[in-house]
């Protein structure tokens, strides 16, 4: 007989239409250049009006050149990829690794309990082995009241998991799973059961959460509540660890009498005189207490507020880890990361172009980054391993073994992992576990693995892996955007930039790819005086452009439209609307003139030794009010901060600009209409969308009555300063 042929577990096809893009993307660049020679051969003359305004301009264009060329690394070799799950199961079925899902949590005031145990009852329910399965959830905050969830969660989770295999349930986060549907597809005995046990489990956690403590009855039920003491605060208490459910215990089943997966709570020790490593430092305590319980050899790292939405996902990830012939440099799986909660057309933008183009791109040079979340690593890549061809990693196993240790005593042994003094004088943070001193460590920790070697892959199953919810507000939007934009910078002055350290080590197309993320603040310096000094100039009469009838016009003409009408299309093909596109070039402007320029001022500070890096983490609790306006997607102005006055003062300097030339051309007519319109085209079109782009903010100033419009001060602020600036010039 012959060989039986050989069918990967997943395949890697490359982007339809790439020659017609390259082709096209060559157009642009050349048109890129002949703008550039247009700055360079008319620089007005010392003396002249307009000079130190046209050298700026050729800065300007300069770097956004610079910036486009490095976006084209994430769309010149896209590529997708598919998995045979199939084919999986025929070859591996009872060999399948054990699998270890990490959830994090860091406090329950922002962060609610009844979300994060939705979250880990979605993971448990993984349509996979569940003896091989262990959920382990780190709680930062060191709450009762998680820790009441969480074990509420555990009794719940006997109930649900067969209901969910019964079904064939999706999604399985109970809370999603009864939205979903609607009421004829209610009347179900054995829903309406789940259902009930659902609801009595949530109205005991929101009761204990109302009342702010877990009551004495409860307490009484379940000895784990003697580790929580009266001084026990978020900040200071002592560590904390349960193993609710072992999977190795003969009664740890279902009411089916199938085996549980393991159920672990972890609450690191935290100290005020011990600097904890927020997120990291969490990840990395969960990779010690883990590695003693069920060391299983494929971890996953799921934010609380990410439920599943995918039961397959495990066995999709698989696909690539244990291909016979392709999976061996694979360090880790990315998905989407996917929000549930967007508006119809994304008022404050998305990730939609990041996880439907430019990961793709990032794919075909060796692999997405580490986003945080939605990730499936090998274990060993998070020890520091390096690729090697010659060691391959086998992820196959066969059922735990019963331990011999009891879970007490296993219990007291482990917290020592998790305390706050463990990693003094050790390599974790630095060569083992993720990395440290990044508010995005997830990214450095990606980057460095990827140094040693290893690849990753992107995926994006047809039905989403994960949920999550995204904020609902745009200060909420900037501070994010602040941290990751940041923290990229940190990352391209650390000694693990992609400059330098990834040189050689990485494809020049993905050191490109991280580049376009680690310039993504610096951006502000181009964008801001684009925003600013043609309206100025405007006022002042004085062109920054070539005239309608100038050759030079056309490279400029073909550059700006070619530009958006391939952004739009961008858009629309990853399935957005014309008014998200619309709102995208939107919050574009505001994130590269606002939140951008916070993490250039913070960067700069913390390189200078004044500034220490901090980790915000991002309400999930949304007022009712809020979120009715949310929904109606009313942009939310309604509190104070130096970003929305910064986002304030330009568009009412934009706004009197455009005025000002009106009044001149109208009432005082210093200026010929034909005159203006030859020589400032440009000029008038680029100060007009300026204006357009930013009638959320005008509507925010000066009519708008609820809760969400600008306040008052910051109103007054922005008029005030962009009038004194505009009077100024305008009497130059």
């Amino acid at each position: 007989m012959g060989e039986l042929k050989y069918e990967p577990l997943f395949e890697t096809k490359k982007a339809k239409g790439r020659i017609i893009y390259r082709l096209f993307a060559t157009s642009l660049f050349c048109g890129i250049l002949l703008i550039w020679i247009y700055r360079l051969c008319n620089i007005p003359k010392p003396g002249e009006n307009g000079r130190y305004g046209w050298i700026g301009m050729l800065g300007a264009e300069l770097w956004f050149g610079f910036y486009w060329f490095l976006t084209q690394s994430l769309r010149w070799n896209r590529v997708y990829r598919q998995a045979f799950r199939d084919r999986l199961l025929q070859r591996y079925e009872n060999e399948l690794p054990r699998v270890d899902a990490f959830v994090c949590t860091a406090d329950p005031a922002i962060e609610p309990p009844i979300m994060v145990i939705n979250t880990v009852l979605s993971v448990m329910a993984y349509n996979y082995p569940q003896e091989k399965l262990s959920v382990y959830l780190s709680d930062d905050a060191g709450s009762e009241l998680t820790f009441y969830a969480f074990l509420e969660a555990s009794r719940f989770a006997k109930h649900w998991l067969p209901y969910c295999k019964k079904f064939n349930v999706e999604p399985r986060s109970p809370a999603a799973y009864f939205a979903s549907l609607s009421v004829s597809d209610q009347s179900d005995a054995e829903f309406s059961e789940i259902k009930r046990l659902y609801e009595d489990m949530a109205n005991k956690i929101d009761a204990a959460c109302k009342a702010g403590r877990v009551s004495d009855q409860a307490k009484l039920e379940y000895k784990g509540f003697s580790k929580w003491s009266s001084y026990s605060s978020k900040k200071n208490h002592a560590a904390i660890l349960q193993i609710l459910i072992d999977s190795r215990d003969e009664g740890a089943k279902d009411i089916d009498g199938v085996k549980l997966p393991t159920l672990v709570y972890v609450a690191r020790e935290k100290r005020p005189q011990h600097f904890h490593n927020f997120k990291a430092g969490a990840m990395n305590a969960l990779i010690r207490v883990s590695s003693e319980i069920s060391n299983g050899p494929v971890i996953l790292n799921v934010d609380c507020d990410m439920y599943s939405n995918n039961s397959y996902s495990i066995q999709d990830a698989l696909c690539f880890f244990m291909d016979e012939e392709k999976s061996h440099e694979i360090a880790f799986v990315q998905f989407p990361q996917s929000f549930e909660n967007t508006t119809k057309n994304e008022i404050y933008g998305s990730l939609r172009v990041i996880d439907k183009v430019e990961f793709h791109g990032a794919d075909g040079y060796g692999g997405p980054l580490y986003t945080g979340t939605g990730c499936f690593h090998r274990r060993d890549t998070l020890y520091g391993r390096e690729f090697s061809k010659e060691a391959r990693i086998d992820l196959k196993s066969s059922c735990p073994e019963k331990r011999e240790e009891n879970t007490h005593e296993l219990e007291e042994r482990l917290e020592r992992l998790a305390s706050s003094t463990y990693e003094q004088n050790t390599q974790w943070g630095n060569e083992i576990g993720l990395k440290y001193g990044c508010p995005v460590e997830d990214v450095l920790t990606g980057l460095t693995i990827k140094c040693k070697g290893w690849k990753s892959v992107f995926y994006r199953p047809k039905r989403e892996a994960f949920l999550g919810v995204t904020a609902t507000t745009l200060d909420q939007i900037l501070v994010q955007h602040k941290r990751w934009s940041e923290g990229d910078l940190n990352i391209l002055f650390s000694k693990y930039s992609p400059v330098w350290y990834g040189l050689g080590k990485l494809n020049p197309g993905l050191v490109l790819g991280y580049l376009n993320y680690c310039f993504w603040s610096p951006n502000c310096f181009a964008t801001l005086y684009y925003s600013i000094v043609p309206s100025l100039y405007l006022l002042r009469g004085i062109s920054l452009f070539p005239q309608v009838s100038s050759k030079w016009f056309l490279p400029f003409a073909y550059v700006i439209i070619a530009e958006l009408t391939y952004s739009f299309a961008e858009f629309l093909w990853s399935g957005g609307t014309v008014l998200g596109w619309w709102n995208e070039q939107r919050i574009w402007l505001y994130k590269r003139t606002s939140s951008y320029i916070f993490a250039v001022l913070d960067t700069m500070l913390k390189l200078f030794g004044s500034s220490n890096t901090t980790f915000i983490v991002t309400p999930k609790v949304t007022d009712e009010d809020v979120l009715l306006r949310y929904k109606q997607e009313a942009m939310e102005f309604g509190s104070a901060s130096p970003m929305l006055t910064i986002l304030s003062t330009l568009a009412m300097l934009n706004l009197f600009c455009l005025m000002g030339l009106v009044k001149k051309l109208i009432l005082t007519r210093e200026l010929g209409f034909k005159y203006v319109f030859e020589t400032m085209a440009l000029q008038i079109l680029l100060c007009g969308v300026l204006v357009f782009v930013n009638l959320p903010l005008y509507n925010a100033l000066f009519f708008r009555k609820d809760k969400g419009k600008i306040p008052s001060s910051t109103a007054v602020q922005s008029v005030v300063f962009s009038l004194s600036v505009c009077t100024c010039i305008a009497y130059l």
